[in-house]
């Protein structure tokens, strides 16, 4: 393996220009989909590769169950520095597996939480909920697609048609899904640091595609921009961080400034001749790359335990 197997822990530095570029640049649909999609590929390989560096480690522990061949020096050959780094993988892989065992814990409490506290009111599509506190939020589950909640206080405060953009924003969280990019990137940041720059972005995109989506619903760019803004001054986002709302993630001057420009062009990949087209492509590379490097690791790995293990 050598120093391929460090590789996937440290390629997702490629995906940080992207991180930025593709919130300017791109599509919000095209951004969260290549974003959502580097961040799982890289998370996922930088885990493995974590758990191969925690073999060699955990073979040199006295009195570990595994058989003695994989305490040999053709093993530890294997990784470079394997006294030190086998040893230090084994508390960094079992902090990897608590931090996203605990982050998709507390996202399904969440849900858990908030469709109990919704019980006693009519299954509906929207959830209108008497509170003084003005917000709204997108519920995915309970239902085929979810349900828009939002306080009278919220409506109280928007005019009919940015009503009709606050409910064509809230249905675009649910119809796309969008909880579950959320929940990809929150995990992958957790796997390894160096892609929270992508959840980061993830965050604003989400909320730039419902935001575009309930422009095409509503017909007007102006009137989701009016929406957006008056919801962030009356309201302090949604009362979770987990759900996605009008006025939560991302920095609304941001998402209002882009909605009283042009639409954003809607293409699949960007050119290779920008700049955004060079990070993109750096990116996926970088992806590419760890997935080789990881399955690399792999199999290597595999061949040199199943030759050091006695039949």
């Amino acid at each position: 393996m050598g120093v391929f197997v460090f590789l996937p822990l440290v390629l997702p530095l490629t995906a940080w220009p992207i991180a930025r570029l593709a919130e300017q640049h791109l599509h919000p649909r095209t951004a969260t989909r290549l974003l959502t999609g580097v961040a799982a590929v890289m998370a996922a390989c930088s885990t493995l590769c974590l758990a191969l560096v925690m073999v060699v480690g955990t073979a040199q522990l006295p009195g570990n169950p595994l058989p003695d061949g994989w305490s040999d020096p053709e093993v530890r050959a294997a990784v470079p520095y394997d006294e030190v780094v086998g040893k230090a993988a084994i508390p960094a892989l079992f902090a990897v597996l608590v931090a996203c065992g605990r982050t998709w814990w507390r996202h399904a409490r969440v849900r858990r939480r908030t469709h109990r506290a919704l019980a006693g009111l009519r299954n509906t599509e929207v959830a209108v909920l008497p509170d003084s506190a003005p917000y709204a939020y997108a519920l995915p589950g309970g239902g085929r697609r979810g349900r828009v909640v939002v306080t009278t206080a919220l409506l109280d405060c928007l005019e009919p048609a940015e009503r009709r953009a606050l409910f064509a924003h809230e249905r675009a969280h649910l119809a796309a899904r969008h909880h579950r990019y959320l929940l990809t990137v929150r995990l992958a940041a957790q796997a390894n640091p160096f892609l929270r720059p992508l959840r980061t972005a993830v965050s604003y995109t989400t909320e730039r595609w419902a935001d575009e989506d309930a422009a095409q619903t509503v017909g007007s760019r102006r009137t989701v921009a009016r929406a957006i803004g008056r919801a962030a001054l009356m309201s302090r986002g949604t009362p979770v961080a987990t759900l996605a709302g009008l006025a939560a993630a991302g920095p609304v001057p941001r998402r209002v400034a882009a909605l009283l420009g042009p639409a954003p062009a809607v293409r699949t990949w960007p050119s290779l001749f920008t700049a955004v087209g060079v990070a993109a492509w750096g990116a996926a590379t970088g992806a590419v790359v760890s997935a080789m490097s990881s399955a690399n690791s792999a199999v290597t790995m595999v061949l040199i335990l199943y030759a050091a293990t006695p039949l």
